[in-house]
């Protein structure tokens, strides 16, 4: 089974978060570092990852993410 991953990005000054959810983390965190990751993480300018958690089903991830 596939691992997925739910993780927090934020700002510099830690004022605003972005939780998501992805299969591929390094992939998905270069692409908001890059500013092509989302309109959300652009507009505030969220690239650092403070958190992740890695699951084996995608089910527990989204989940994780709604909590």
């Amino acid at each position: 089974m596939k691992s997925s991953y739910v993780y927090i990005l934020t700002n510099k000054y830690r004022t605003t978060f972005y939780i998501g959810v992805t299969a591929d983390l390094y992939k998905r965190v270069s692409e908001h570092e890059n500013g092509i990751g989302s309109t959300f993480t652009k507009k505030y300018n969220l690239k650092d990852l403070i958190y992740f958690e890695k699951f084996s089903d995608v089910n527990q991830t989204i989940a994780r993410e709604k909590q």
